[in-house]
């Protein structure tokens, strides 16, 4: 990252990044979330993240040490590099996949990885089906992820087939490639906590590898409720007052159930497509149809969508 500091005549240092916009960073010992805060890009890009909270700090590290090992460089202190590799554990629909795309737009744009595309994989595309074809396609998955996220959901399916599968190969060749290539390559591997937790005992040296291991929580009914109302905005579309008492319901009883396999906010994207199907039918009775109409989903598009 190429950076330039410059003293003001208050003693404020001024850091100008590679994409010419200024961090100020103010001479205190506690940085202020407000506008001209240093983290107000992170904010921003993560203002549509429904909690998260741990993920958020985790960034503003991140970034905070790319910057003060800039400022450390240019006084003649040593600069290290820092390695980013994750692990996600979390139930499905807590955000895994799509934090995972989103840390490759910011790490590209942090100047810490130099494409900043993603790719995902799944045991197929890692695993052959004879001795010496999974290293070959696990080192060439590596390869097409190079300046980017290489992301492996339920990535403990490598270690399900036993001692003899090929899964552990595909184990052992990232596990190399973590360390060599972690200057321009980030590995997160996500998948159910207990599953990834078995699947870290596999490889001797493969929890070490991951100095970021982040827990997604299950929402909670206030939280899925606010994603909700996020998903039905971004369709151009609104509940009811009896249609969010209705889906709130529905979600009490949903999270009450303690259903392993309950898909947050999948589900709630589920229930409401199912929605607008229903509000679509329903509208296609009446004679006349409203601007609001086409907007408002009732508690009647909310019923049975079990």
């Amino acid at each position: 990252m190429e950076t330039q500091m410059i003293r003001n005549r208050n003693g404020q240092i001024n850091i100008v990044l590679h994409d010419k916009k200024e961090v100020k960073i103010e001479n205190s010992d506690h940085v202020p979330y407000i506008d001209n805060s240093p983290f107000t890009h992170i904010d921003q890009e993560f203002s549509s993240f429904v909690a998260m909270n741990e993920l958020k700090r985790t960034i503003k590290e991140i970034y905070a040490t790319i910057i003060i090992n800039e400022k450390r460089k240019q006084v003649g202190l040593t600069g290290s590099k820092q390695v980013l590799h994750m692990l996600f554990k979390g139930n499905p629909g807590t955000g895994k996949t799509t934090v995972a795309r989103k840390l490759a737009k910011i790490y590209y744009e942090m100047n810490i990885l130099s494409k900043g595309h993603f790719i995902e994989a799944e045991r197929a595309d890692l695993v052959g089906e004879y001795i010496g074809q999974t290293a070959q396609k696990t080192r060439a998955i590596i390869q097409k992820s190079m300046g980017g996220i290489l992301f492996i959901d339920e990535a403990y399916s490598l270690a399900r087939g036993g001692e003899k599968d090929f899964g552990k190969e595909a184990i052992d060749t990232l596990v190399k490639h973590m360390e060599d290539n972690h200057n321009d390559f980030v590995l997160i591997l996500a998948g159910y906590s207990n599953e990834m937790e078995r699947f870290l005992t596999l490889n001797p040296g493969l929890k070490s590898r991951f100095p970021f291991i982040l827990d997604f929580q299950d929402y909670e009914v206030d939280q899925l409720m606010d994603i909700a109302k996020q998903m039905a905005a971004e369709r151009e579309y609104k509940f009811t007052k009896t249609a969010e008492w209705e889906l709130k319901t529905q979600l009490y009883k949903k999270t009450t159930e303690m259903n392993r396999n309950f898909s947050n906010a999948r589900y709630v994207r589920n229930v409401i497509e199912n929605a607008i199907r229903k509000h679509a039918v329903r509208l296609l009775t009446k004679e006349q149809i409203s601007t609001e109409d086409l907007i408002l989903l009732t508690e009647k598009d909310l019923y049975a969508n079990d």
